[in-house]
C-alpha cells in the first residue's frame, strides 16, 4: 500500500466517522401532546362557537380545568434530545378555551413557550429546617449521648 493510498483511506474512515458523529449529535425531535391546526384553532370565535363544535374542529382537549369542567385546554410541545445536554423546548401552543354556563365559547387564550417556569435546585438540595451538622458531627455527635441516665437503652438509673 502506497503512502498516498493510505491517506486517501484515511480520509475516507475520518470523514465516515465524522459523519456519524455528526449524525448521532443532530438530535432526536419529538412531538408531545395534542396536534393544534393554526388555521382550525384561530376559526374558534367568542360567541359563535360551542363545546360540540370545538370538539368537531380541534378535537377532544388534552384536559380540562380541574376546578372548572368549563375550561378546555389544549397543549402541544415539539421537543428534541441532544446526547449530554438533556431534552429542550423547540415549541409549546396552550390553547385556553373557556365556555359559559350555556356551553359556548366565552374566553380563547393562547400561549407559547414564555409559560415556560426555569426551576434551578439551589446546589441540588432541599433546603430543610434544623441546624446544619457537618460530616464530623454526623459521625461522633452521639458519643455519650446513650449512657445518659432516663434514656431509653441506658443501664444505669433503674
Amino acid at each position: 500500500m502506497t503512502a498516498a493510498v493510505f491517506k486517501r483511506a484515511l480520509a475516507v474512515a475520518g470523514a465516515a466517522l465524522l459523519a456519524g458523529l455528526s449524525g448521532g449529535c443532530a438530535g432526536i425531535h419529538e412531538h408531545r401532546g395534542a396536534v393544534i391546526d393554526r388555521e382550525l384553532a384561530s376559526a374558534i370565535q367568542v360567541g359563535v362557537d360551542n363545546k360540540e363544535s370545538v370538539a368537531k374542529t380541534l378535537g377532544r382537549p388534552t384536559f380540562t380545568g380541574q376546578f372548572n369542567p368549563n375550561d378546555w385546554y389544549y397543549v402541544s410541545r415539539d421537543t428534541k434530545a441532544v446526547a449530554l445536554r438533556g431534552v429542550g423546548v423547540v415549541d409549546q401552543t396552550v390553547l385556553h378555551i373557556r365556555f359559559d354556563q350555556a356551553g359556548n365559547v366565552a374566553v380563547v387564550n393562547r400561549s407559547g413557550k414564555e409559560l415556560i417556569a426555569s426551576i434551578n435546585p439551589d446546589n441540588a438540595r432541599t433546603p430543610t429546617l434544623g441546624r446544619k451538622r457537618s460530616f464530623f458531627d454526623e459521625l461522633f455527635g452521639n458519643i455519650g449521648t446513650i449512657s445518659q441516665p432516663g434514656l431509653p437503652g441506658s443501664q444505669r438509673g433503674q
